[in-house]
């Protein structure tokens, strides 16, 4: 697939560049990309939710009331999940939610959302760019170059830019983000890709290999 590229004022520059097929026209693999999103998301968990049981909520351990002719039942402890305030039954505790995926598939997952965005005309590729200092409305007047202000946006830039980065901060619905560190989450949770020239090279270097 051959694409334009563009300058950061929304102009033609010219030139073109040929996607890689092994990359951006593959069989796209649904159940690929629902196990890497999966375990992308698992692993932003902290785990670190407790709840207290039993033997852990505190409280006095004397009965609440005689156990016998009351003619209700025996309420034998002020934790009981029965009571309020009482013990939690069952509930969660500090784990670690991280699992392993085999590096191949986590590769189809990254090669099927790529070419998602490629076969419904989602990616601009333009010249690779940076700021003198970091400005919010410089980043946000090249997305209306491209009529993308209201869309959720990722930029792959081929370095870490920091300008770049610190100018798209602010804004809730834009990503900035390396190239090499693509993944399959951020490529779907964007409605638009826009990615800087020399950037493809780093995503056929890392998804090649």
């Amino acid at each position: 697939m051959e694409l334009r590229v563009y300058k950061i004022d929304g102009s033609e520059s010219g030139k073109t560049v040929t996607l890689n097929d092994n990359i951006f026209n593959v069989e796209p693999n649904d159940h690929a990309i629902w196990l890497d999103v999966k375990q992308y998301l698992a692993n932003q968990r902290q785990g670190t939710h407790d709840t207290l049981e039993k033997s852990t909520v505190s409280g006095s351990t004397r009965k609440l009331k005689r156990q016998k002719g009351t003619g209700g039942a025996r309420a034998g402890s002020i934790k009981s999940p029965t009571i309020r305030g009482g013990a939690t039954v069952f509930g969660p505790h500090p784990r670690d939610y991280n699992f392993k995926l085999n590096k191949k598939i986590k590769r189809l997952a990254r090669f099927s959302a790529l070419t998602y965005k490629a076969k419904e005309d989602k990616i601009i590729v333009v010249e690779d760019f940076s700021f003198e200092a970091p400005k919010t409305k410089s980043y946000l007047d090249i997305l209306k170059k491209f009529n993308l202000q209201d869309a959720k946006t990722l930029m792959l830039v081929n370095e870490s830019n920091r300008n770049v980065y610190l100018s798209a901060r602010n804004l809730k619905r834009t990503n900035v983000m390396r190239a090499k560190d693509v993944n399959t989450y951020n490529v779907l949770n964007a409605n638009n890709l826009i990615i800087c020239e020399n950037s493809l090279k780093d995503i056929e270097k890392m998804l090649g290999e």
